[in-house]
């Protein structure tokens, strides 16, 4: 735990100090949690609340973002659907994380049959589009958050897979790990106590960019019609409604589209700036 703590303040937190843009990336990013938690004191209005006689009033005062065609404040709806889409992305990235990371331990430390298996099915999971996949899943499931998280997750997990398999090809043949094994200790506590600790650092860029990835499909599929559904806010669904009246009520489809576009862009910095605050080739 000493040593975690040693390497993190004395080498990884000023390498990533150093990139401003990694700095600016997370500081939204703890925005946006923010925002998403202070969601109903932030929200001056309720999200689904309908007021006929406000039906596509432009930004003011009283609505900085706007109103829909049924009245009901954009910005409000911006606030509570920052809450649908971070929890999508965490929740999905967590399953993918979580399966990307046994197979590839698995894959990685006993090699043989075993990394033959479960490799061709990475190769076979990687063959069909994922955006596709996903589409063709949801098409035959109820519309539901809960699917949507589920489904993006577990057509997610092929790259940290890959990740995790080279980080443990080449630590399984380290001294510490042949030591380990000369002590008896066993496969599963040499796995999960030596290995998946010193091959977390790929796993942590590859969710925080995976995050970016998952926010963009839910909003997607929304705006398709088959993520989340009316009239619970996300800003997919919102962009949807924006369509049909993007001729005349331009808030409609900007002021979502410029949330989602933030924050997919604070999510790839910073994922970008932990990689290289991870990485020892590269110098700062």
């Amino acid at each position: 735990m000493a040593f975690k703590q040693s390497y993190f303040y004395s080498i990884f937190w000023p390498r990533l100090k150093r990139n401003k843009l990694a700095l600016v990336g997370g500081a939204v990013v703890l925005a946006l949690f923010l925002i998403s938690l202070l969601a109903p004191l932030l929200s001056p209005y309720e999200p689904n609340a309908i007021n006929a006689w406000k039906v596509l009033s432009p930004p003011s005062w009283q609505h900085w973002f706007g109103t829909d065609e049924l009245g009901r404040d954009v910005f409000s709806r911006i606030l509570y659907g920052a809450r649908i889409s971070l929890k999508v992305g965490f929740v999905a990235v967590g399953i993918a994380v979580t399966i990307g990371t046994v197979v590839g331990l698995l894959s990685g430390y006993y090699s043989g049959l075993v990394d033959a298996t479960l490799m061709r099915l990475v190769d076979i999971m990687l063959c069909f589009p994922a955006f596709f996949l996903i589409l063709a899943v949801i098409t035959f499931l109820e519309p539901s958050i809960w699917y949507i998280m589920m489904v993006i997750g577990l057509t997610g997990w092929m790259g940290v897979a890959r990740l995790v398999r080279a980080e443990t090809l080449s630590i399984r043949e380290m001294d510490y790990i042949l030591a380990a094994r000369c002590i008896g200790c066993s496969n599963a506590r040499i796995i999960f106590r030596h290995i998946l600790p010193n091959a977390i650092s790929p796993v942590l860029v590859s969710a925080t960019l995976g995050v970016a990835g998952a926010i963009l499909t839910e909003s997607a599929l929304s705006f398709l019609g088959i993520g989340v559904q009316p009239p619970t806010p996300s800003w997919g669904n919102i962009l949807t409604s924006g369509k049909d009246y993007i001729e005349f009520a331009w808030w409609l489809s900007l002021f979502p589209g410029l949330a989602i576009l933030v924050t997919v862009l604070a999510y790839n910095l910073l994922g970008e700036g932990i990689r290289d605050a991870l990485d020892p080739r590269v110098k700062r």
